[in-house]
């Protein structure tokens, strides 16, 4: 029986070194230490020996046994190390990046506009003036003159974040910040996001980005408005481009105008784009700057007047390209976006 055991555990050390899957190394343990197993078959034929040779060989079966387990585990520990290594190789990403494709990207339509708009109001005298998106209800709305009724000021239309703090409906907040803090003559166009609530479609977003200008001084009137902006709309879009002046109100405003340009397609010859009429859409609002926001901001109404215009920028970033669809400038579609 000594011999058997001998023999039973160089088998079992030698299929253990053969097995080259956790599955065969299964088999090898079954086949030597399962129920059936040749070890077990032999230990149960341990009451057919005498009292002296049971616990000698007992000893040595266990000692086999042992050293059995102790291999299977080894071996169990180096295939399982094997396979984590090839598993890793098999899904392993390359997150380097060739040197030899390079994507450049480019200014986006909407950046290019605001960029083109500051750099054409620096070329005629403004400076550009920041401000921040959350605003306060005080410089949004009560220092230029916005009564409490008025629907912009409604929940439904404004995104308020308490009772005083909200996101900015308009750049205009900009211009009062100027006008408290500096003294006349100011000279200003400010770009940004502003927000309102609104029904996203092919013209319409909850955000939307505005450029609006700002001149006070002393003997400031409708004529130098009328003259900034028709120099305006010549440089962004043409010489032979037309303007035309529409009474409006803004409560910021005194008087108002909206402004339309001539018909891109037909330069104000009348043709089907423009029904005929020769005028393309409404680029803007403006007007002279109301006595009472003035006086909000510390400025004297008899001393000095002024003037401001405001304009959507994404609306002239489509007509300028063509682009249909307002949603396509903030989805972000390389597709759309590398055609600019």
């Amino acid at each position: 029986m000594r011999e058997k055991l001998k023999r039973i555990k160089e088998e079992a050390i030698a299929d253990i070194n053969s097995s080259n899957s956790l599955e065969k190394l299964e088999g090898v343990r079954v086949k030597y230490l399962g129920k059936k197993g040749q070890l077990t078959l032999v230990l149960r034929e341990m009451g057919k020996l005498s009292k002296e040779e049971r616990p000698v060989i007992g000893q040595l079966a266990n000692e086999i046994r042992n050293e059995i387990e102790k291999e299977l585990s080894s071996a169990g520990n180096r295939l399982k190390e094997q396979l984590k290594i090839e598993r890793m190789e098999k899904e392993k990403i390359d997150i380097t990046i060739s040197k030899n494709v390079r994507r450049l990207g480019h200014r986006h339509p909407l950046i290019t506009t605001i960029e083109e708009l500051e750099n054409l109001f620096i070329s005629m005298g403004f400076s550009v003036v920041l401000g921040p998106e959350i605003e306060t209800v005080e410089n949004n709305f009560d220092a230029l003159n916005t009564p409490e009724n008025h629907p912009s000021r409604d929940l439904s239309d404004t995104f308020y974040i308490t009772e005083d703090i909200l996101l900015r409906t308009h750049t205009s907040p900009v211009q009062i910040r100027a006008m408290k803090e500096r003294k006349p003559p100011l000279r200003i166009v400010s770009a940004g996001r502003t927000f309102r609530f609104d029904d996203v479609d092919d013209t319409h977003s909850p955000m939307f980005h505005q450029l609006e200008g700002l001149v006070v001084d002393e003997n400031v009137t409708m004529a130098n408005l009328i003259h900034t902006i028709d120099v305006f709309v010549k440089e962004l879009f043409g010489k032979d481009m037309k303007t035309r002046f529409r009474p409006h109100h803004f409560p910021f405003t005194e008087p108002s105008a909206e402004v339309d340009v001539s018909c891109f397609s037909c330069k104000g010859a009348g043709c089907p784009v423009c029904n005929g009429t020769g005028w393309s859409m409404e680029l803007l609002g403006c007007g002279m700057v109301h006595p009472k926001v003035l006086e909000n901001c510390g400025i004297d109404p008899e001393k000095y007047s002024g003037f401001a215009f405001g304009m959507g920028i994404d609306r002239i970033t489509m007509v300028k390209y063509g682009i249909n669809d307002i949603r396509l400038l903030f989805e972000n579609d390389n597709r759309f976006l590398e055609q600019f």
